[in-house]
């Protein structure tokens, strides 16, 4: 690419629409958004100095599917974008003024943090040690359609449009990589995992569960939170927003370990389950009870926005609760509010920090391959023991300090 057509990628719009290859009939047109105009349609990259971020938007030729692609890979840096491939959801989707474009931005801007943070802790699985240095934040959306999701009828003309757009996408020069996140499954065949499906035809899409390893390092950062701040596992009292994937493996952890889980869940299945197993359980509208209770921690792992300034609020005013974790994405929708817990005396550690384990994995499987070495999740447990350490050392800087700072500042004065 000439040195003119990379200026014009940067600066302005353009609208291409490409041809099949077998049917030679439009199959979706692409508009490339440069950094200045992503700043312009999300001004609160504003707030981040060094997120530049291009978004290449996919639209179907015939049907109303939308892929953003979100990353902050220059075009022809041969750099390596990590980042999940959502679909979105319709608990998303039903968002007012939801859309796919903005969602993938605030995405990819914490899979970027999510790499800061692991290269200032110096985390990670050998590989992605070696290659810190190409790495870089993005994120996938697909806007999808009812029927179109995975494990409805056609889910498989779906995942077929964004391996199409995957695939187009790499021209531009770097090389994407994403996986796991929402929306992802069996598919309608009732036989085929989504990711499974994905990777048979793009092999920059990672096929590992990388819920397990994100829970084990959200994990191993409470216990290091909870030892700064001078308070046993061994009966702590643990509140869980979310018990899915991942918050059902800290669950397990939590319950193994002598501590005492109080969980927000919205699936009835899934608080009755917990209940056969003594651990009470709230449904996602009584929050605010939920969060009245005495506790010492809490771990955040719902679907985005779980710390609204209402719950904050309610943090704030709960005179037990003393750190505050997870690996949710998107969970404070006002920054400001980490602020308001500092000045409760609570030390939040940001969910960019605790939950990056899942980039780590997908990162790892990748370039493990790419280097014919055979990959292990186990590799990415061990690796997730590292935050321990960290966040142990970060909360008690907070508390000593007299919560002068957050533990962002915390940490970043400890190892940056």
């Amino acid at each position: 690419m000439t040195p003119a057509k990379i200026g014009q990628l940067r600066h302005a719009s353009i609208v291409m629409v490409p041809m099949s290859d077998t049917a030679l009939m439009p199959t979706y047109t692409k508009t490339v958004l440069s950094p200045a105009e992503t700043l312009k349609l999300a001004p609160e990259i504003g707030r981040h100095p060094t997120a530049k971020v291009w978004v290449y938007r996919y639209r179907h030729a015939t049907e109303p599917w939308t892929l953003s692609i979100a990353t902050h890979a220059q075009p022809e840096s041969r750099m390596l974008s990590l980042g999940g491939f959502r679909i979105a959801p319709e608990s998303r989707t039903s968002i007012p003024g939801w859309n796919s474009d903005h969602e993938a931005i605030d995405l990819a801007i914490g899979m970027d943090e999510k790499v800061y943070w692991s290269r200032l802790l110096k985390v990670g699985g050998p590989h992605v040690q070696r290659d810190f240095s190409r790495i870089v934040g993005g994120k996938c959306v697909m806007h999808p359609t009812p029927g179109s999701r995975v494990g409805e009828p056609r889910d498989r003309e779906l995942l077929d449009f964004a391996i199409e757009c995957f695939t187009d996408v790499e021209k531009t020069g770097f090389f994407l990589t994403t996986g796991q996140d929402l929306g992802h499954g069996v598919m309608s065949d009732g036989v085929t995992g989504s990711l499974h499906y994905l990777n048979r035809q793009y092999k920059g899409s990672v096929i590992s569960d990388t819920g397990a390893p994100t829970a084990e390092g959200n994990y191993w950062m409470l216990v290091g939170q909870l030892k700064g701040a001078g308070i046993p596992l061994k009966g702590a009292v643990v509140g869980v927003i979310g018990a899915g994937n991942i918050g059902a493996h800290i669950i397990d952890h939590l319950l193994a370990d002598g501590a005492t889980p109080l969980v927000v869940e919205a699936k009835p299945a899934i608080r009755a389950a917990l209940e056969a197993r003594g651990v009470r359980c709230w449904p996602a509208d009584a929050k605010q009870a939920f969060l009245a209770e005495p506790m010492d921690a809490l771990v955040l792992n719902a679907a985005g926005g779980s710390l609204d300034s209402a719950t904050v609020a309610r943090c704030a005013e709960n005179p037990r609760l003393r750190v505050i974790t997870g690996s949710e994405n998107l969970v404070m929708p006002n920054p400001d509010d980490d602020d308001v817990l500092r000045r409760a005396q609570k030390v939040f550690c940001p969910c960019e920090c605790a939950g990056m384990m899942g980039y780590l994995t997908a990162a790892e499987e990748y370039l493990s391959h790419l280097a014919g070495v055979e990959f292990t999740v186990a590799t990415m447990y061990e690796a997730a023991k590292a935050l321990e350490g960290p966040g142990e050392r970060a909360t008690r800087h907070v508390i000593e300090g007299g919560y002068r700072q957050t533990m962002t500042q915390a940490m970043q004065e400890l190892f940056g």
